[in-house]
């Protein structure tokens, strides 16, 4: 008897719609940085903004997840993925521009950065939820693990670069001119796009149900599957404990301890080599230890780093709390990226096609719906009893999120599904 061997899945490095693909999305992710160092920037340093202003700041650019995030899902099921990528890069590019142009008339305030910040968010909404569903969309099954692997090497290779190219623009130029290159970003991601061709056909109006119906379709896939579920209450609780640290985290380096927006720049590039390597080691890793191991550990190594943050405020010097800031965020960064790698892909892969864009948007108005609230809260707790303590309470609380991924079967677990459930 002979055993015939499955062959290799093709290069996706011959793939020309997924390297244009992947080429835009690279190009946008670098613009993305630039504006998202200068928003806190403009916020902390120019406009004097108070905790509880950051925190509405944060809340604005997150709240969308929470306000349209379900209803985007069933939208995008029922067009065409590509266009809908099309159409938010060039909403978010406008909305942008609007910054250095109040800037320029000396009118820019705290609430326009807002108001820029929530249009944004809501064509974020719309632009993240095609953005997962369009992947296996445009490359074959047994390659969703490899494209997810190169798009977020590339993510991380910008939020490296980007961050410092930032900190060093903003020792020669106005903080509200470096939101041009997020315009930039978002213009040349949407050439990039129209330049990509795939095979998607939009969904026949006979086949199309009441909105309510499909939103409760996709609702109730990610609440049956056991492992999405676990995966969604994990994720939706380390992000808001998170975010409770991540938005006070500009207010800590760019006040408290004064190191500067060049350092803040700093800090989040060389994190991000953290996630870099995050994305290129998970294949490995995952081939030693398992697909749905690496989940529960990822989690828990996150939270182990995320105390650097912190712990950085009782550093004795500005250097050391330097290098605590650098080494705490390059390895939760590690972690996530790990964590996110092999959740997306196992989700991707489960998940019938006609539920992609409402399966990714009910994910999504759980994990990210929580953070404008996160937001709101920082920013009281911050004003209430402070930054610091603001954040530990923001670091315990990860550690109890990650107790459902304990659970489920995935310790020990060497793959995750990759059948499609029905």
């Amino acid at each position: 008897m002979t055993t015939e061997l499955a062959s290799p899945p093709p290069s996706l490095l011959r793939d020309g719609n997924f390297l244009r693909f992947w080429a835009g999305q690279a190009i946008s992710q670098f613009g993305t940085q630039l504006g998202h160092l200068a928003l806190p920037v403009i916020a902390v340093l120019l406009l004097g903004a108070s905790e509880f202003e950051v925190g509405v700041l944060t809340a604005s650019g997150t709240a969308a997840f929470l306000l349209v995030g379900l209803p985007a899902g069933a939208w995008v099921d029922r067009l065409l993925k590509r266009r809908v990528m099309i159409g938010a890069d060039l909403v978010r590019m406008v909305a942008m521009l609007a910054i250095p142009l109040l800037w320029w008339m000396d009118a820019l305030t705290i609430w326009h950065l807002c108001g820029v910040a929530g249009v944004v968010g809501i064509a974020t909404v719309f632009f993240d939820v095609a953005y997962q569903s369009y992947v296996p969309v445009l490359v074959n099954g047994n390659q969703v693990p490899s494209a997810n692997s190169k798009l977020e090497s590339t993510a991380q290779i910008s939020r490296l670069g980007g961050p410092a190219l930032g900190g060093g623009l903003l020792q020669l130029v106005s903080a509200p001119l470096l939101v041009i290159g997020q315009s930039a970003g978002y213009l040349l991601s949407a050439v990039f796009l129209a330049w990509t061709r795939d095979q998607e056909q939009r969904s026949p109006v006979a086949d199309r149900r009441p909105l309510a119906v499909e939103i409760r379709e996709g609702l109730a896939f990610v609440w049956r599957h056991q492992l999405i579920r676990r995966v969604a209450a994990c994720t939706a609780g380390v992000n808001f404990f998170a975010s409770l640290v991540f938005t006070l985290l500009p207010l800590l380096i760019l006040r408290d301890l004064d190191l500067g927006a060049a350092a803040l720049g700093l800090i989040l590039s060389v994190a991000a080599v953290g996630g870099f390597l995050g994305a290129l080691a998970t294949p490995w890793i995952a081939a030693r230890i398992g697909e749905g191991t690496i989940i529960p550990l990822a989690s828990l190594a996150s939270s182990a780093f995320l105390v650097l943050v912190p712990l950085a405020a009782l550093a004795p010097s500005k250097p050391a709390a330097l290098a605590l800031l650098i080494v705490g965020e390059a390895g939760m960064t590690f972690c996530v990226l790990a964590y996110n790698i092999m959740q997306v892909s196992m989700r991707q892969r489960v998940c019938p096609p006609r539920l992609l864009g409402r399966m990714n948007a009910s994910i999504r108005f759980v994990v990210w719906g929580v953070m404008p609230i996160a937001g709101l809260l920082a920013g009281v707790l911050g004003e209430q009893i402070g930054v610091i303590p603001t954040m530990w309470i923001g670091v315990a609380g990860t550690v109890v999120a990650s107790i459902p991924v304990l659970g489920g079967g995935f310790l020990g677990m060497k793959k995750l599904p990759d059948t499609v459930a029905q």
